[in-house]
């Protein structure tokens, strides 16, 4: 079964940093994409970051050259780096993998920007 568990969100002041982890377990995932969404109330979960196997990622361009997406492969981790974080970005963010037919989701882990 599949387990992911996120780590690193919290409260920062805008301007300011926070890394996001998440730890995946229950298989290897190293041939699999991950990355990351985020929710607000109300609003659809909207794709912030993922990244493939191999390397590759792509950013929402809400966060493009703030956020930055990294994994390791050997440890079934990935992780979010958010720079310049501002209070848009506000939301709880949750760890994904995308299995086949479908996208497995984390229990999420919360961001507050304060202004």
């Amino acid at each position: 079964q599949v387990q992911l568990v996120e780590s690193g969100g919290g409260l920062v002041q805008a301007g300011g940093s926070l890394r996001l982890s998440c730890a995946a377990s229950g298989s290897a995932f190293s041939t699999n994409t991950m990355g990351w969404y985020r929710q607000t109330p109300g609003k659809q979960r909207e794709l912030v970051a993922r990244i493939t196997s191999g390397g590759s990622s792509m950013y929402a361009d809400s966060v493009k050259g703030r956020f930055s997406i990294s994994r390791d492969n050997a440890k079934n981790t990935v992780r979010l780096q958010m720079n310049s974080l501002q209070p848009d970005d506000t939301a709880v963010y949750y760890c994904a993998i995308w299995l086949p037919g479908l996208v497995y989701w984390g229990q999420g882990t919360q961001v507050t920007v304060s202004s």
